[in-house]
C-alpha cells in the first residue's frame, strides 16, 4: 500500500480585489496527482511561487484542499474525524520548515522544543521522554549543552538541527523538509543535506525533499517533480536527469544550475512568470517558452509518458516525436 496519495488536488485562494471587480481567486496548486511510497524520497523543484510550499503544506495536512482527495495508508485524510486525524495521520508525519529562526519559539529552550511533539501526544513518562529528548539530540548531532540554551543562542545549523530533532519526535514515517537549507549560510548546508540523507538511511523515513536547487534535489531523491504555475509538469526518475528531462521547463532549471559533471546547453527564458490570478489557456509555460506554438495556446496538453515513471506535459518536448507515447489525461 502506498503511504500517501494526492489525487486532483486543488487549492485556491480568494483575495481581495478592488471594488470594480471584488475578489480574485489564486490558483495556487491545480491538479496535483502524486504517489509517496514508502521508504522514497521525492523532490519537488521549481521557482518560487510554482507551488512548492503549497503542495508541502497539503501533504503534512496544514493545507486542506480546495478539490480532489489526499489519502494516507489508503483512508481519505480529510474525512476522518479531527481526533483521528491526529493520532493516526499528525503522529506519523513530520515537517521541517525553511527557516528555523521563525519555527522555533523563540522563548523556550531546546529541550523543550523538541519535548513539545511528546508532551501533546503524552508519549510515555516524563523520564521517558527525557530520555528521547537527549537520544534526539544526540541523533542530529546537537551537544548536550545547549539543551538549555533558546534558539537565539544557536547558530542558524543548529537551530535547523533542533527543528528536525522535533520533526522526528514521535518517529514519523514521512518527513517533509521545505526548503531546509535556503536560510542556511552556504557552510553550513552540506551538513544539513548530510544530516537527512543519513537521518533517510537509518531510519527508514519516506521523504519530500522541497527545493529551487534541482541539482541538490537530484542527488537526494529517487524522483523528480518539475511545478511550474501550480501545476505539475513533470515528474521523472532522477537517475534520468538532466539529459532525460522532456520538459523545456525542466531543462531549463538544470542549466541555470550547472554541473561540471553533467553540462546542459543553456535554456533561456524571457518575460516574467504569469500571474496566479490568470493563468495562460493551454501550457501554462507556453509565454516564456522558446519552443511554443499556436498549439500550446489551445488546450492543456495531454499527459506523455516515457520511460517507466516517467510523465510530462508538453507538446513540443526535448525529445524525438516519435519515441513519445501519450496516454488520456
Amino acid at each position: 500500500m502506498s503511504l500517501l496519495e494526492l489525487d486532483g488536488v486543488h487549492v485556491v485562494h480568494r483575495i481581495a480585489g478592488d471594488r470594480l471587480f471584488g475578489r480574485a481567486s489564486v490558483y495556487a496548486l491545480t491538479d496535483a496527482n502524486l504517489v509517496l511510497e514508502p521508504g522514497e524520497t521525492v523532490g519537488v523543484v521549481g521557482e518560487s511561487g510554482c507551488g512548492k510550499s503549497t503542495l508541502a503544506k497539503v501533504m503534512v495536512g496544514l493545507q486542506q484542499p480546495t478539490a480532489g482527495v489526499v489519502r494516507y495508508r489508503g483512508a481519505s485524510l480529510w474525512e476522518m474525524s479531527a481526533g483521528d486525524r491526529a493520532a493516526k495521520f499528525g503522529r506519523d508525519v513530520g515537517m521541517v520548515f525553511q527557516d528555523p529562526a521563525t519555527a522555533l519559539n523563540r522563548r523556550l529552550a531546546v529541550a523543550k522544543i523538541i519535548r513539545d511533539p511528546l508532551d501533546v501526544h503524552r508519549v510515555g513518562t516524563g523520564a521517558a521522554r527525557e530520555d528521547r529528548v537527549r537520544e534526539l539530540m544526540s541523533l542530529v548531532g546537537l551537544p548536550d549543552s545547549v539543551a538549555d540554551a533558546v534558539p537565539g543562542q544557536l547558530s542558524g545549523g543548529q537551530r535547523q538541527r533542533v527543528a528536525i530533532a522535533r520533526a522526528l519526535a514521535l518517529e514519523p514515517a514521512l518527513l517533509v523538509a521545505d526548503e531546509p537549507t535556503s536560510a542556511l549560510d552556504v557552510s553550513v548546508r552540506a551538513q544539513i543535506l548530510n544530516l537527512l540523507i543519513d537521518l533517510r538511511e537509518k531510519l527508514g523515513l519516506a521523504m519530500v525533499f522541497v527545493s529551487h536547487d534541482i541539482q541538490t534535489v537530484r542527488k537526494m531523491s529517487d524522483r523528480i517533480v518539475t511545478m511550474y504555475l501550480g501545476r505539475v509538469v513533470e515528474e521523472a526518475p532522477a537517475a534520468e536527469l538532466p539529459h532525460g528531462a522532456r520538459h523545456p521547463y525542466t531543462r531549463a532549471l538544470f542549466s541555470a544550475t550547472p554541473s561540471l559533471l553533467d553540462p546542459v546547453e543553456p535554456i533561456v527564458l524571457s518575460g516574467p512568470v504569469p500571474s496566479a490570478t490568470a493563468p495562460p489557456s493551454g501550457c501554462g509555460f507556453r509565454t516564456r517558452c522558446p519552443k511554443a506554438t499556436d498549439d500550446c495556446a489551445a488546450a492543456l496538453p495531454p499527459l506523455a509518458t516515457g520511460a517507466p515513471g516517467h510523465t510530462y506535459r508538453c507538446i513540443h518536448p526535448e525529445v524525438p516525436a516519435e519515441t513519445i507515447g501519450v496516454s488520456p489525461s
